[in-house]
Formats: structure tokens, sequence, C-alpha cells
């Protein structure tokens, strides 16, 4: 099934975007939800239309995430504490949820959905990725560290 995307969606695309998805997760979930609309002729000619207006809104919406992405690169490096067993494992798991709010705690708001890394179970240096705009991501490095008793 062929479908527009109205708004973003994990996993699948951005708004605007045209994709193929399977007939029942479009029919009973992306349709009813709101979160798309069915790609008819008539539909891609409108959004071809939309998309050729907002042209230059959408390029400015792009250099602005292109001004984000320098301004993240140059953040003091992340540390973040957490309670650790005698043999360097983490209780429980460091996730996007701790890099957003170290983020925050510097001045950036950033959408914990954005952030991008693998599970961390143990102390050490590791790479979360922020997808800021469907053209434009940034790797912030971070470490793990033992928290202090």
């Amino acid at each position: 099934m062929e479908l527009i995307l109205k708004e973003n969606v994990h996993g699948l695309g951005y708004k605007d975007d045209i994709v193929n998805v399977k007939n029942g997760y479009g029919r009973n979930y992306l349709i009813p939800t709101g979160k798309a609309v069915i790609a008819s002729a008539s539909a891609k000619k409108a959004l071809a239309e939309e998309l050729k207006q907002r042209a230059h809104k959408l390029e400015k919406i792009k250099n602005d995430a292109l001004e984000l992405a320098e301004k993240l690169k140059q953040i003091e490096p992340i540390k973040i504490a957490t309670k650790v067993s005698a043999t360097g494992v983490i209780y429980g798991s460091v996730n996007s949820l701790h890099i957003a709010e170290e983020l925050a705690k510097q001045g950036f708001n950033i959408d914990r959905k954005t952030i991008q890394l693998k599970d961390v179970k143990e102390v050490g240096s590791y790479t979360a990725t922020i997808k800021l705009h469907k053209e434009v991501s940034v790797d912030i490095p971070f470490e793990v560290v033992a928290e202090e008793a």
C-alpha cells in the first residue's frame, strides 16, 4: 500500500514522504491515527504543489538543523555517572533519556526520540547519533563513569 506520511513516523519516514507499507499497517494504524493518507494520483499532485510552495521554508529548517549540528559538535564532553557493580557492569542501562537530560543541562532541548544509541551496559566511551533532520545527523561522544559512593 502506497501512503503519504502526514507526520514523522519513527522507523518509517518523514513528513510528506511517499512510502510503501503492508496493507494492515496502513489500514489499521497509519490512516486511522491521521499519520498518513492514501497516495492517490490527486494526492500526489497536491503534495507536489505544496512542496514546491514550501521549498524555501524547508531549506530554512534544514539550515537551522545544520546550525544546531555545528553547535552540538562543539559541546563539552558528556559524562554520565551511574551505579556500577564491582565488575564494571551498570545496574540497568544508559539510554537516550540520559543523553537528552545531559544535553538539556548544557542548554540544548533535544527530543530523546531523535537520539539513537546501542545498549550501554558497561563503563566506557560511546557515541550517540542525533537525527536533527532527514539529511542532518550529528555524532555525540559520551562517557559512562562509575558514580562516586
